[in-house]
């Protein structure tokens, strides 16, 4: 019934025509992140059906932990009709962020976990949609420092077309002598350039 609501109304109500449901504008927050789990990060992303508030800093002098700018989702169409809303195979949003750090001397390790949705449109397919994310670290300039790629995996169906992911992983890099940790950013989203996303 969900693919039927997207297919009639176009790619408006997929950003705005559910409101604060399944793609209404959510921010990401960070979460306190003792023991990030990927099944901590699932739960929240499958409570998250709203607009989330705000939270606290966590985790002072650890890295930041941010969406990219235009990274919190991704569409992805059919061959060669990219922005038509009647073309979208598949949606996935980021919705949930959470960080912990473990700081040394001249070095930091950061191990984030995000999780989000994925919702099938109305050219979808039911099956396993695997979506790309990049994840770069910069420095106090917003100079890229280090990197690393990531593929998320959440199977859909046409009597369930909403489906959840979430991971976990870390990443480790040297802290130049005279910086601190806080003054570093680690950004995940989804990766533009994948094939069919407009």
């Amino acid at each position: 019934m969900l693919t039927l609501v997207i297919s009639g109304c176009g790619l408006s109500s997929i950003t705005s025509g559910l409101g604060g449901g399944i793609f209404g504008s959510s921010s990401t927050q960070s979460t306190p992140a003792p023991g990030v789990s990927e099944e901590q990060l699932l739960s929240a992303a499958k409570q998250d059906v709203g607009p989330s508030a705000p939270v606290g800093e966590v985790a002072a002098g650890c890295p930041r932990l941010t969406v990219s700018p235009h990274g919190g989702h991704l569409t992805i169409y059919e061959d060669g009709r990219a922005g038509d809303g009647l073309a979208i195979m598949h949606r996935g949003e980021i919705t949930k962020t959470a960080r912990e750090c473990q700081i040394e001397p001249g070095r930091v390790t950061v191990r984030y976990g995000f999780s989000g949705r994925v919702l099938l449109g109305p050219r979808g397919h039911a099956g396993t949609v695997r979506l790309p994310i990049t994840v770069n670290v910069t420095d106090a300039k917003r100079a890229r420092i280090t990197g690393d790629t990531v593929t998320v995996d959440a199977t859909v169906a046409v009597d369930n077309p909403i489906a959840y992911f979430s991971t976990v992983r870390s990443i480790t890099f040297d802290i130049p002598e005279g910086t601190r940790p806080g003054e570093f950013e680690v950004f995940v989203g989804f990766d533009q350039n994948a094939q069919g996303a407009g």
